[in-house]
């Protein structure tokens, strides 16, 4: 049996595409599989995923007809995913040479965990400017308030993915899907735990704040009051759920400010 399955979802990803795919055959563990379904790019990214797949054949592509979106994308893979633990990845990230090897040793020590999640570095075209790694296990109080773990870094068991039915899909979870999918895993019992090491490099140009349309704010408040009450949170919580929609209104430079302080220099 294969121990790992990497799943990746790839729509127009050429720019960062080959580095990313590189940094998983470049682990030091090498017992995986990697299913990587590229979301109807108009771009080259599928020849660029065939030109690598003909180099190792640990690359397994599948196509989508048209455009689905990341989680019935992530679904897909997962379909076809024969590993013990999904190991996730974004086509524009860098995983750290030994990613896998502290994700597995982990799991394979620790069984009351079903994911596994790591530190980062985070870049955009100028290099990295900031990090973060925050060591420990996630309360579900944590996972409410977005204390989460970053969803191209970590390791699941496959087990606990498909118990609670994998990535949900539809408008409502576009762009929230890790948050939900964690909502769903705490909610059944399974945790995780962040380890501290910095083992990805998460694309993330600064600019991007200002881009996040007010709709993913809304479907954030919502998806919160939901799980506020699926995980059995004292009612005071509700409150955080209306902090996503006053983030939403704030001047993007104060919101660029605030994530420069958070990361930049810290760990």
């Amino acid at each position: 049996m294969i121990k790992i399955t990497v799943i990746m979802g790839v729509y127009n990803g050429a720019k960062k595409l080959t580095a990313a795919v590189e940094s998983i055959l470049n682990q030091t563990v090498t017992d995986f599989e990697f299913i990587v379904c590229d979301d109807a790019s108009s771009d080259n990214s599928l020849q660029i995923l065939e030109g690598l797949a003909a180099r190792d054949k640990r690359i397994k592509i599948i196509r989508n007809p048209h455009n689905l979106s990341l989680a019935p994308t992530l679904n897909n893979c997962l379909q076809a995913a024969s590993g013990e633990y999904i190991a996730r990845m974004d086509a524009d990230d860098i995983s750290h040479p030994e990613r896998f090897e502290k994700e597995v040793a982990f799991l394979d020590a620790h069984p009351e965990y079903a994911i596994v999640g790591t530190g980062r570095n985070i870049y955009d075209d100028g290099g990295i400017w900031g990090s973060q790694g925050v060591r420990g296990e996630r309360s579900k109080l944590d996972i409410y308030r977005g204390l989460t773990f970053l969803h191209p870094s970590i390791m699941m068991r496959k087990e606990a993915l498909l118990a609670v039915g994998g990535y949900t899909t539809g408008s409502e979870t576009e762009r929230l899907e890790d948050f939900d999918l964690w909502c769903k895993l705490y909610e059944k019992g399974y945790k995780g735990y962040n380890l501290s090491d910095v083992l990805i490099d998460y694309f993330e140009a600064k600019e991007s704040y200002r881009k996040r349309k007010y709709k993913y704010r809304v479907n954030e408040y919502r998806l919160k009051k939901k799980w506020r009450k699926k995980l059995g949170l004292p009612l005071k919580y509700h409150l955080h759920a209306y902090r996503t929609l006053a983030v939403g209104l704030a001047p993007p430079r104060l919101i660029l400010a605030y994530h420069g302080w958070r990361y930049r220099g810290r760990s």
